[in-house]
């Protein structure tokens, strides 16, 4: 396929800005999928080297990854599959649990994989859950075993994952499976797309004051006109989700109600599946003090961003100025990147 013909193709349709670093990445793309996808018996035969089975591609925020690889994965017409990490290792551990496998559950999940996808795509890679970091490298060397290929979006190269997490001396194995497998390349650029092209945050406001508030209030029945309300109770793996400000697919929450409880991420891509538009009134000022809630916030805009969903939040501070925890830092220019998007005046 010609796909440097298509990616032009697919930027000047969209009115995207091409840049050389990004066909440079497509190049790349081209030669992983003709190693992986499209040789004849005797290039397999006569090939000296095995093929990596991973890409791994990496990058500051919003300097086009994702969308590379979306068109790369659109073009693909082999069987696929995209899901945000999270879900895939929900997916993982309600295998485990349903089947009461834990000796040959990794075996067995990857061997049902490999009969439903040639090619997993996990956008915006990051591992943050100890229990995750501690089965990875089983999981994923399997998955490789299986003649899976895998693609990655990340914000972060291979060695520094699960930088300072928990026991991260049991994570080093799957650090060291990801650089035998995967190609890695960096995209640079030195703009933030999201950001630049999303100036006008009809849907971020700040400071909460009295004109906000109007602003907030008047859009919110601009979009629930003519939308009952009900009471809506989610029922996850026996706990219960309530939520109180339900109007046929638009939600309104405190940001207490979602981030100052003890909520994963199997709850909140539950709440995004019965989604539309979310409203999130009073947004803090993140620091050391409430980083677990930072770090929820954090999971769920990813959530959010995977499953399409805008949003309109109030907020204490300005885009810009929402702080951070330090060891949260890094993530959560990802999220604010992605709230730029996410908040603007385009983005329905």
């Amino acid at each position: 396929m010609n796909l440097n013909k298509l990616f032009l193709n697919h930027c000047e349709d969209k009115q995207y800005e091409i840049n050389q670093n990004q066909i440079d990445i497509i190049d790349k793309l081209k030669d992983f999928y003709l190693n992986n996808f499209n040789q004849n018996f005797l290039k397999k035969f006569f090939k000296k080297e095995k093929s990596k089975l991973g890409f791994y591609l990496v990058g500051d925020v919003g300097v086009g990854k994702t969308m590379i690889l979306n068109f790369f994965f659109k073009t693909l017409k082999e069987k696929k599959l995209r899901l945000h990490f999270n879900e895939f290792m929900i997916k993982f551990h309600n295998h485990i649990f349903e089947n009461k496998d834990k000796e040959n559950g990794i075996k067995n999940f990857v061997k049902d994989l490999s009969k439903k996808t040639e090619i997993l795509y996990f956008d915006e890679f990051q591992v943050t859950n100890i229990v995750d970091a501690m089965i990875l490298g089983r999981l994923f060397e399997k998955i490789f075993e299986e003649n899976i290929k895998v693609i990655f979006s990340s914000n972060i190269f291979i060695k520094d994952l699960y930088k300072d997490g928990l026991q991260r001396d049991q994570f080093i194995p799957f650090i060291k499976i990801l650089e035998n497998y995967c190609f890695q390349k960096e995209l640079l650029i030195d703009e933030d797309y999201r950001s630049s092209k999303n100036v006008n945050l009809e849907r971020f406001l700040s400071p909460i004051d009295k004109s906000t508030n109007f602003i907030f209030n008047k859009y919110f029945r601009k979009v629930t006109k003519n939308k009952k309300k009900l009471l809506k109770i989610l029922e996850i793996k026996g706990r219960q989700i309530r939520l109180e400000n339900f109007y046929d697919g638009v939600i309104k929450f405190n940001f207490d109600e979602l981030f100052n409880k003890n909520l994963g991420s199997e709850d909140y891509i539950a709440i995004a599946d019965v989604s539309d538009f979310i409203f999130i009134i009073n947004l803090p000022k993140f620091d050391q003090n409430n980083s677990n809630q930072q770090q929820r916030f954090i999971t769920f805009i990813d959530i959010v961003y995977e499953k399409r969903i805008p949003l309109m939040i109030t907020s204490e501070e300005n885009l810009d100025f929402l702080g951070s925890s330090n060891n949260l830092n890094e993530p959560f220019k990802r999220t604010t990147s992605r709230l730029y998007e996410l908040t603007s005046k385009n983005y329905s």
